[in-house]
């Protein structure tokens, strides 16, 4: 799917790699509510923000619009996903989170890292060779 003008009827919310961000972001919301106060006012809160932007910076770039925009926005969730994996990486060395923790939680963003990469080349004009029925529909 391509995303900006014209794209059709199908929505963010049909996205795999917005649907893999929410996943990793409610993972990481309930990973983060156990820990003590600290933790929470501290690494918690940056984590959690990082966490949801990814699906938020997703969400925002398929709502603009030109395809320009939406690379952009993409972009930036890739950025949120790197600061998510630097407030993982703290609280792991703090010893916030347990080897369990840090197994469950690692496919999700070795997947999302390169599911973010593909969206963004799949985003621009739509070539001739591309247009199907929905487009035109």
């Amino acid at each position: 799917m391509t995303a900006g003008k014209g794209k059709g009827t199908r929505g963010f919310e049909n996205l795999r790699v917005y649907q893999l961000s929410e996943t990793l972001a409610d993972s990481i919301w309930k990973l983060a509510r156990e820990w003590d106060q600290l933790a929470k006012d501290t690494i918690g809160r940056q984590l959690i923000r990082s966490a949801d932007s990814i699906g938020a910076n997703i969400a925002e770039g398929a709502g603009r619009g030109s395809y320009q925009d939406n690379r952009r926005f993409v972009r930036n969730a890739r950025g949120s996903l790197y600061e998510t994996r630097h407030w993982l990486r703290r609280a792991h060395v703090r010893r916030l989170m347990s080897v369990e923790e840090v197994r469950a939680i690692k496919p999700m963003l070795d997947e999302l890292g390169p599911k973010l990469n593909a969206y963004l080349r799949s985003i621009g004009p739509v070539p001739e060779s591309r247009i199907d029925d929905d487009t035109l529909g």
